[in-house]
């Protein structure tokens, strides 16, 4: 993942489209300057050949002694029909028109004219044409191509500059470690800006870090501090609730009302430790471990237990395999349990079945069940099916914000008066096989 961050950094980005800027303007150079050869050939030097002998016919028609031309460049020939053996043998047997004979017998484009029986071939030198095309061509186009490279480079290294403070702010912010932000390295970066824009993105970034800073301070207070101011008056709730459990002379709706606070204390300590749980940025000082679903499913069925009561339910768990998943044992805890208490209190007579296999958890009740509207509102906050549950309405929420956590899909079908299915589904869950002897039990 860095190596492709890297290749699509800012300034790798820049160097390949000076590059390539570089590259699309030297070929239209190259083909600009070929184009100006071929014009300079094929109009320039074949119209002044056709000029050329206009002109030597005219003047010959006064003139019969007229001479051919003869110059450094261009040489003229003059034969009349049928008589060319003072001609080179290249240039016997030419029609009208223009020719190109081997550039080994010195000759570049030959033009022939003829007119009442006579010919006149006009011969323009072959190296008088190459060094033309050097010194009008080649060495143009390397000063050219030249100044084009510098400037490209001046203008890269100008860009570098420019683009430097982003990327330095880029790989700060990169490095930066959300547990222990520091905003002095945005001010250096911000130091060593020459912008104005850099100079404020550096500000803005160590301002928010301070910020960052101050929320991961808070958090981490927030979590001791509630850690042990919440708990210690629940647990002190729950030892008198067992004091009162034990005295002798309490009358049957007495202890109902004790385990009922009891219950109480339970759900306030696990939604404390839930609540805890979920406000930690991230999940470091959590110990994972290999936990069973199965041994959590079992421990969960037999502490909500109360909750079945004296009612004609029938909770069965079955164990297809066991099924193991690397996580903070208490996590799964919740989770599970939180889906396991909605299926007991919504449950008054029927069936309840938990079923472990191979890619997860599935959870089946026979009890009130939802429609359309009300399934599409269980994850909300506060959201209660119906009121014969004293719950907070928030468990199911929490469901799904740790299944988001930890990457466990949730979910749920339902029909009203029927039952609920909730499937939950652990990807990287390792299986083993069952003991002897296990399988179906009826917990509850």
């Amino acid at each position: 993942m860095a190596d492709v961050a890297h290749d699509r950094g800012l300034s790798r980005r820049l160097s390949r489209t000076f590059l390539l800027q570089a590259a699309a303007i030297s070929i239209a150079t190259v083909l600009g300057i070929y184009l100006a050869g071929l014009i300079l050939k094929e109009i320039l030097i074949t119209q002044a050949l056709i000029h050329e002998a206009e002109y030597y016919w005219e003047h010959r028609a006064a003139n019969p002694g007229f001479p051919v031309p003869n110059t450094a460049n261009l040489t003229g020939y003059l034969a009349a029909a049928g008589d060319e053996l003072h001609l080179p043998n290249r240039l016997r047997g030419l029609p009208a028109g223009f020719h190109d004979p081997v550039q080994a017998e010195g000759f570049s484009t030959v033009y022939v004219s003829e007119t009442k029986g006579e010919k006149l071939l006009l011969v323009f030198d072959g190296e008088q044409v190459s060094e033309l095309a050097a010194w009008f061509g080649i060495v143009p186009l390397t000063l050219v191509l030249l100044v084009l490279y510098l400037s490209v480079w001046i203008a890269y290294r100008v860009s570098q500059r420019a683009v430097s403070p982003i990327t330095a702010l880029a790989g700060a912010v990169n490095r930066l470690d959300p547990d222990s932000p520091d905003p002095a390295v945005f001010i250096k970066a911000g130091v060593d800006a020459r912008d104005d824009e850099a100079r404020i993105l550096s500000t803005a970034l160590s301002r928010f870090t301070e910020r960052l800073r101050a929320f991961v301070e808070r958090e981490r207070n927030f979590t001791r501090d509630a850690s042990h101011e919440l708990r210690t008056p629940l647990t002190v709730i729950g030892i008198a609730t067992d004091v009162l459990m034990a005295k002798p002379g309490v009358d049957d709706s007495a202890r109902r009302d004790i385990k009922r606070i009891k219950r109480s204390v339970r759900d306030m300590e696990e939604l404390v430790e839930t609540f805890l749980l979920l406000a930690r940025e991230s999940e470091k000082g959590l110990d994972s471990d290999s936990v069973c679903v199965n041994d959590v499913i079992a421990e969960e069925l037999e502490r909500l237990g109360l909750l079945v009561g004296d009612k004609p339910l029938k909770v069965r768990q079955r164990d297809d395999c066991r099924l193991q998943v690397t996580a903070p044992p208490r996590v799964l805890s919740v989770m599970l349990g939180n889906l396991l208490r909605n299926a007991l209190a919504y449950t008054d007579s029927g069936d309840v079945t938990v079923r472990i296999d191979v890619d997860g958890v599935t959870i089946t009740d026979s009890g009130i069940g939802m429609d359309g509207e009300q399934l599409a509102r269980a994850f909300d906050k506060f959201f209660r099916a119906s009121d014969k549950d004293d719950g907070h309405g928030i468990g199911l929420n929490i469901v799904r914000r740790l299944s988001d956590r930890f990457g466990w899909p949730v979910s749920i079908t339902s029909t009203p008066n029927v039952g609920t299915r909730v499937r939950v589904s652990f990807p990287r869950a390792q299986v083993r096989e069952l003991p002897p002897n296990s399988g179906s039990k009826e917990r509850i």
